[in-house]
């Protein structure tokens, strides 16, 4: 990765991160990433700690001291409980995808359940089936594609930035034949996102890096259900997709680094795209200290994508609003017929 241009390397926001994962990775093990203190505060979402700002000794601190007010009142302690636990957040999100979504057509969303592979700290069942923050993450913005694909189902997705690959896992179960899920990204995420899908799915239906790197052209045709690169092979990626999707990582970088991606998205033909950032832009790096250079908005990326219409932005309900303000947004772009 090092030896790489500087568009394919971490970024300012991710390159002491990296570091921090990879080291953690070697002490505690890949079985355990999702439940590590550096992958859950930037690749691994929750509703509750440590995305909801609170502290484990906070939130265990709050719990203690309801119940010496009402030592016989189980309701408010479970109310807050809930709360601070992310189930309420995480039901909020599931009765959005179970109100938007139409289980007669695919993809498939309705018959979703996550795995436990890594560890999870945090897990919420609905209806019998596994969901965490990430999976329905993407479950919502799939809900709001579906709306107006009218049938025409995506078989081809392209990912950057995929985190651990809850995608792939969602796409995987969606019912869509001759689906291929490619996700491209840095290590460490991407070798994490390899092993995951690799437990997920079997092995024999995930191409990994050590299985392309040699490669001088990667066709998109020759690669099995799900593939994982590393973010400077995707010069070496040929053919078309029909979906792309950002979730969450291209706010973490800087313009010139996200116009680069897009300029492949737009090379590979993909028909549509699918992303969700904050629409305010990331905070701006001070003293050192995490953020980016150039915050990237929302109008940024409909300007860096002059080939295609916008045909829906949305926050509420398949987004979200924060409690300070910003607006984690979802746009869904279609290239010009």
């Amino acid at each position: 990765m090092q030896k790489q241009v500087a568009f394919y390397r971490p970024t300012a926001f991710w390159e002491e991160p990296a570091s921090n994962i990879t080291s953690e990775l070697h002490t505690h093990g890949i079985e355990k990433f999702r439940s590590l203190e550096h992958p859950l505060g930037y690749f691994v979402p929750t509703y509750g700690v440590p995305a909801s700002g609170f502290t484990a000794e906070q939130a265990a601190g709050l719990l203690a001291w309801l119940g010496t007010l009402f030592p016989q009142a189980t309701k408010p302690q479970l109310a807050l409980a809930q709360f601070l636990g992310g189930e309420m957040s995480a039901l909020a999100d599931y009765r959005v995808l179970a109100a938007a979504d139409d289980p007669r057509a695919r993809p498939f969303l309705h018959t979703f359940s996550e795995s436990t592979f890594g560890s999870p700290v945090e897990h919420f069942q609905f209806n019998g089936r596994r969901f965490s923050r990430s999976s329905l993450n993407y479950l919502l913005g799939l809900s709001l594609l579906k709306k107006h694909l009218h049938g025409d189902v995506p078989r081809t997705v392209l990912e950057i930035g995929g985190g651990f690959g809850s995608l792939g896992e969602v796409l995987s179960n969606a019912g869509i034949e001759g689906l291929r899920y490619i996700d491209v990204d840095i290590p460490p995420t991407s070798f994490v996102a390899q092993r995951y899908l690799s437990e997920v799915l079997g092995e024999e239906k995930v191409a990994t890096y050590a299985q392309t790197c040699g490669r001088d052209s990667i066709a998109i045709d020759s690669l099995p259900q799900a593939a994982v690169l590393c973010a400077w092979q995707l010069e070496k990626l040929n053919g078309a997709v029909d979906l792309f999707v950002n979730f969450v990582s291209f706010q973490e970088m800087e313009p010139d680094i996200v116009r680069n991606y897009f300029s492949h998205v737009t090379r590979l033909g993909a028909r549509w795209v699918l992303l969700r950032n904050l629409r305010e832009g990331k905070q701006q790096r001070k003293d050192g200290g995490l953020g980016v250079d150039t915050p990237i908005r929302s109008s940024d990326y409909l300007s860096m994508l002059p080939g295609y219409d916008l045909v829906e932005r949305n926050v509420i309900p398949f987004g979200y609003r924060t409690v300070d303000g910003f607006h984690s947004e979802i746009l869904l772009l279609k290239r010009h017929s």
